[in-house]
């Protein structure tokens, strides 16, 4: 809604979430922690990875392709989510790989074509440039799901997140220049909108996902990810009349046989008996 005829352009959207997120959350951090948020000078590079994959050039992506391409589409792309932070966490040796798991990215990662490529291989379909915006999208999220959980051993959940607004702030002329930060007059649904994407996706939701990446694994915070698509088609059907098509339908069953395949757990390593 917020980028209906007359209101936001994706990117002004996300210079306003990176204000806000990076006041908001910043005076939440140093209400609670006070002078301990300051981050000790050997974690700040990794903190600016961290913020420029979890959120400058996370939302830039995700925003820019949302705009080129539709809810549902978006929902099933990010089922990308848990694959490639398992990839990831598996290459920095968080998380034991084996055949069956790259099977599973195997599965996944194909299963992404007809998304891509509905008008046929020659060329991407109408959705085809916006979904890779958003693949993309979710392959730096998932990059930020792994670098955070580095970090959660030695900061709190809130202050990991207020750290990655902030940082972020480098990137907000690129996000406001040009861009349309304000709705026409009388487009008031552009400004609910808003609204809603600042309170729950931009503080709510990240402090809850920091909340459980603390207690839990990487990639079993990415499975999560699984409720997406169903919540997304529902709430998309009911509020443009967004139909699935069948190569919404494929992608689907490929993309969930392919995370289904990754998060199954290894069998443990056996141990040889001492002699």
């Amino acid at each position: 809604m917020a980028f209906v005829a007359g209101g936001f352009s994706p990117l002004g959207v996300g210079a306003w979430r990176i204000a806000v997120g990076s006041l908001a959350l910043g005076a939440l951090a140093l209400l609670r922690y006070g002078r301990r948020i300051l981050p000790a000078r050997k974690d700040v590079p990794l903190l600016f990875v961290a913020a420029m994959l979890g959120v400058a050039v996370n939302q830039g992506l995700f925003l820019v392709g949302l705009s080129r391409s539709t809810p549902m589409n978006a929902g099933l792309v990010m089922t990308l989510i848990p694959v490639f932070t398992f990839v990831i966490a598996a290459l920095v040796r968080l998380e034991r790989f084996s055949s069956l798991r790259a099977l599973g990215v195997g599965v996944a990662l194909v299963s992404t074509l007809p998304l891509l490529f509905q008008g046929g291989l020659g060329s991407l379909g109408a959705y085809g440039l916006g979904n890779l915006l958003m693949v993309s999208n979710a392959l730096c999220y998932s990059g930020y799901l792994v670098v955070s959980k580095i970090l959660t051993r030695r900061y709190p959940a809130l202050v990991l997140t207020a750290w990655a607004y902030i940082m972020s702030l480098v990137a907000l002329p690129l996000f406001a220049y040009g861009q349309k930060l304000t709705p026409d007059v009388g487009a008031q649904a552009a400004w609910w909108s808003l609204i809603y994407i600042l309170v729950v996706p931009t503080v709510f939701a990240y402090l809850l996902n920091m909340f459980a990446l603390a207690r839990v694994r990487a990639s079993t915070t990415a499975v999560y990810v699984y409720s997406q698509p169903l919540i997304t088609g529902i709430a998309s059907w009911m509020v443009f009349g967004e139909e699935p098509t069948f190569a919404m339908a494929w992608a689907a069953v490929g993309l969930f046989i392919g995370i289904w395949l990754v998060g199954r757990r290894p069998p443990p390593v056996q141990e040889a008996p001492a002699r």
